[in-house]
């Protein structure tokens, strides 16, 4: 047999996701199995044996971890060490004086990943543009890299000043440190980011030295085990600005894996959003823990800099994506007031929701689904997992007495406070950017989408909500789309009307022959390499910078520079001014081009037949109960049309919709449902 088979695996909180494509055969398998957080490789090999995917077989196997962001997230990260410019020890400590937070009075700045300890400084100095004030002096170097070994650190971060502009120094202290203190990790702030900005390029370099051992040792011990069972393939990881990354390449710059988890489902969505011809989507993907809202226009997600994780600058490309803490496992309790919460805390995967049956006893928003009938004991969980409705009624008993609500009334109100939250989820990547709802289709997936879709469309008036195949684990669906990506930047701050071309030119063509060479590694050769020129420019004085298409016809770039400056700024900020511009920063985005999957048709239903169904009793927001036509999704075809009320069941998901709302099935078997409005 030919290794033609594709594998996709997407480890979440509460689940892991696999998808297997047979493109020979059209065969398109989701599965998941539960995520296994003590030992992260187990959960991987066993999502390969659930989807019965031989490793010997496989040629592609994309992969998206959130283990760099759960030991960000739970500070059990390397004990790290900063090394600056003598006299700028404190640039990551004391980061940017400004406020997010302007009127909480309780605002606390998060927690740095290290102590001033930590922080060491070396004799050395460069300047904006490159030239040598003071070179690196060697001995100071080596007294500090001896520290550094001495007291037993697990990595390093390595910043000086203007290293953007010359790396030089950088490159003689990693020399110097695998000289005095071979065990560490050591990470340089250049090789991640070309870009001026002192604190926010070592504040990327602190992140990715503290995530680098734990992801160094997980890749290189899931890459052994793929390879004791005969994989031969291309090994890709997920990365934040949505495309892929090689194994070897994500080994090097972690820092591109924090915020990949939710990014698979975008690229995802961008390639779904071409084939069923809906250029503008909203997407929501709710998962066991979080949810993920995200844009795509034009048939591509939105991709920005200046992404953070918990207030710490992250200075690399990553997808435009609000999370929320609303997902299935999300816990409702009583705050301190006495009012009734849903999350950000989740039951994860361990316990998980009291329906479960695995031992927690505190509900979810699963059991407030399964108590007012969304969810049911009829149709088990990735086809083995029966709920237990009986253990979901009695964790929610507690709450609803002390309210004097019935269960019914309390589940309806934990529902709906996650509809809430998700509403405004999605507002603030909408409304708040100046886009109406109504001008896009909402793409509901992971496992607890399809619960929420409906009601959330209909809150903010979006006409259409598309399900796409195999919901509950389309973020590995998404992956498969991915391109490897490499990205690659200049600071040159310089006023347009004083812009040299061919110097421009020449720094482009720099970043060219770097991607070349990492893409040849990669083994994408020149026909399969696709490279994007853009921008970064503003206004003189101003603080941020809006990103254009850098004219590729060779003409003098700047008339066209400024033209698409005020277009897009004036659909960023709703104005443009006739001040002086300036241009920041030459970016390069490179491209691998991987192969992309034909996802399979669905056959038409045959005339006079009708799909089988059944009914399930859904208790409404006035506690009145209402018969749901209950259909399984792998019974539907191409054309078929449910109207509503119904709950669509399937092997992955579940998908709700209300009185007024009609479902027809598209010809990848999307469900497209029309939603009523204000019912």
């Amino acid at each position: 047999m030919s290794h033609q088979v594709r594998v996709a695996i997407d480890v979440g909180g509460t689940f892991t996701d696999v998808v297997k494509l047979v493109p020979e055969t059209g065969e398109l398998r989701f599965e998941k199995v539960p995520t296994t957080p003590s030992e992260p490789t187990s959960g991987v090999l066993a999502a390969f044996d659930k989807a019965e995917a031989d490793p010997s077989m496989v040629e592609t196997f994309n992969h998206g971890s959130t283990l760099g962001l759960n030991s960000l997230l739970t500070r059990s990260g390397a004990r790290i060490a900063i090394i600056g410019t003598r006299g700028f020890r404190d640039v990551y400590l004391l980061g940017r004086t400004d406020r997010t937070v302007m009127y909480d009075f309780a605002y606390q700045k998060p927690e740095p990943l290290l102590e001033r300890y930590d922080t060491f400084e070396v004799t050395e100095r460069s300047m904006f543009d490159g030239s040598v004030v003071a070179p690196l002096d060697a001995d100071d170097a080596r007294a500090v890299a001896r520290e550094i070994a001495k007291r037993g650190y697990d990595a390093v971060a390595v910043a000086f000043l203007h290293a953007y502009a010359n790396p030089e120094h950088e490159l003689q202290m990693r020399a110097i440190l695998e000289e005095e203190a071979p065990g560490v990790e050591v990470t340089l702030s250049n090789e991640l980011s070309r870009e001026y900005r002192e604190y926010e390029r070592t504040s990327t370099a602190v992140l990715d030295a503290y995530i680098k051992p734990i992801m160094r040792s997980y890749l290189r011990a899931l890459e052994d085990e793929l390879a004791e069972r005969g994989f031969e393939g291309r090994f890709l990881m997920s990365r934040s600005g949505g495309g892929a990354m090689t194994a070897s390449a994500a080994r090097e710059q972690p820092v591109n894996l924090i915020l990949s988890g939710p990014a698979g489902g975008v690229v995802g969505a961008g390639g779904f959003s071409r084939l069923i011809d809906r250029p503008n989507l909203i997407t929501i993907d709710m998962g066991g823990t979080s949810l993920d809202a995200s844009l795509v226009l034009d048939s591509t997600p939105v991709l920005y800099h200046g992404a953070e994780f918990e207030g710490l600058p992250i200075n690399t490309p990553s997808l435009y994506i609000h999370t929320i803490g609303a997902g299935g496992g999300s816990l409702g309790y009583l705050d301190e007031a006495g009012a009734l919460q849903v999350g950000p805390k989740s039951a994860g995967a361990v316990p998980g929701p009291a329906a479960y049956g695995r031992g927690g006893t505190q509900p979810t928003f699963t059991d407030a689904a399964l108590a007012i009938g969304y969810l049911g004991v009829d149709t088990p969980l990735g086809g083995e997992l029966t709920l237990a409705r009986d253990k979901s009624i009695s964790a929610l008993e507690p709450i609803a007495e002390t309210l004097g609500l019935s269960v019914t009334q309390l589940a309806r109100g934990m529902v709906q406070i996650s509809n809430t939250k998700i509403v405004g989820a999605v507002r603030a990547i909408t409304i708040e950017l100046g886009h109406d709802p109504k001008d896009f289709a909402l793409l509901s997936f992971g496992g607890g989408g399809g619960l929420v879709a409906v009601d959330v469309a209909r809150e903010l008036g979006v006409p259409e909500v598309i399900v796409p195949p195999g919901q509950g684990a389309f973020s590995a669906l998404g992956m498969l789309m991915a391109d490897v990506q490499h990205d690659y930047s200049r600071t040159t701050i310089q006023a347009l009307d004083e812009l040299d071309a061919t110097a421009a030119d020449a720094l482009y063509a720099d970043m060219e022959a770097e991607a070349a060479e990492a893409l040849e590694l990669e083994g994408f050769g020149a026909e399969r390499r696709a490279f994007s020129r853009v921008v970064a420019v503003r206004y003189s004085g101003q603080e941020h910078s809006v990103t254009v298409d850098y004219p590729a016809d060779g003409a003098d770039p700047r008339a066209a520079i400024r033209e698409e400056f005020d277009r897009l700024h004036l659909r960023q900020y709703g104005h443009t001014m006739d001040d002086p511009i300036e241009i920041t920063t030459l970016r390069l985005h490179a491209v691998g081009i991987v192969d992309k999957p034909d996802l399979p048709q669905v056959a038409a239903r045959p005339a006079g037949e009708s799909y089988p169904s059944a009914t399930r009793v859904v208790t409404l927001p006035d506690e009145s109960e209402a018969e749901y036509t209950l259909v399984a999704r792998e019974a539907l075809l191409a054309g078929d049309v449910i109207e509503g009320p119904a709950v669509v069941t399937e092997h992955t998901a579940t998908t709700v919709l209300h009185a007024g709302d009609r479902l027809e099935v598209g010809s990848y078997g999307e469900l497209v449902i029309s939603i009523q409005k204000g019912a």
